[in-house]
């Protein structure tokens, strides 16, 4: 049997065919394209640090958005190691992990007893054997450990209470009090600096 078609009919079946290959074509490129940019998507993620960052604020609530003080720092763990190896006595410290502990001031405050104005601080501690830590506020920003630390970039130097915990604090932390006393806690030690502002003072 012999088919006979015009050549109006060819041409549309031919470009039939070649709209299909195109569908096809056009699927077959953005499978391939999605494929790839999740594969990329998915490695540019990086996991859970192991000193992950961390921030606390006063007023604590997170409803109040008149804030006075925030600290934003890394939390190391002890993980059956000494504290003294983590934070080395009579050495100055970055108080935490990776940079250093930065704390923020919305307002004037006074911090251990010594005038602070408003601004971003690096907080630098300088642990002891016993007796007080001490405390730093400093000038220096995004800056990594303490490496590059400078004493002539001290803003106040206050010292930092030192009381025991009962239980064994396993992960670096730093929390502001209702009092907005500053505390600083690692293993059995922690360490308190004392802040307040005008109003408190009132």
């Amino acid at each position: 049997m012999i088919l006979i078609f015009d050549r109006l009919e060819v041409y549309n079946l031919i470009k039939h065919i070649l709209k299909m290959k195109k569908s096809i074509l056009a699927i077959a490129i953005f499978a391939v394209t999605l494929i790839s940019s999740t594969d990329t998507f998915a490695q540019s993620w990086k996991k859970l640090d192991v000193s992950p960052m961390d921030a606390s604020t006063f007023p604590d609530n997170w409803r109040e958005s008149n804030k006075v003080a925030k600290v934003v720092y890394g939390r190391p763990q002890l993980k059956g190691r000494d504290l003294a190896k983590l934070a080395p006595v009579d050495k100055v410290w970055r108080t935490g992990a990776n940079e250093a502990a930065e704390i923020t001031f919305y307002k004037d405050v006074v911090f251990g007893g010594k005038e602070v104005k408003a601004g971003s601080y690096s907080l630098f501690t300088i642990p002891t054997a016993e007796g007080d830590w001490t405390v730093i506020l400093s000038t220096a920003k995004n800056v990594w450990g303490h490496y590059s630390y400078k004493q002539e970039e001290d803003v106040v130097r206050v010292p930092g209470t030192v009381s025991k915990s009962e239980k064994n604090i396993e992960a670096f932390s730093m929390i502001f009090e209702d009092d907005m006393t500053l505390k600083m806690g690692w293993a059995n030690t922690v360490v308190s600096v004392e802040i307040t502002t005008e109003d408190s003072e009132d």
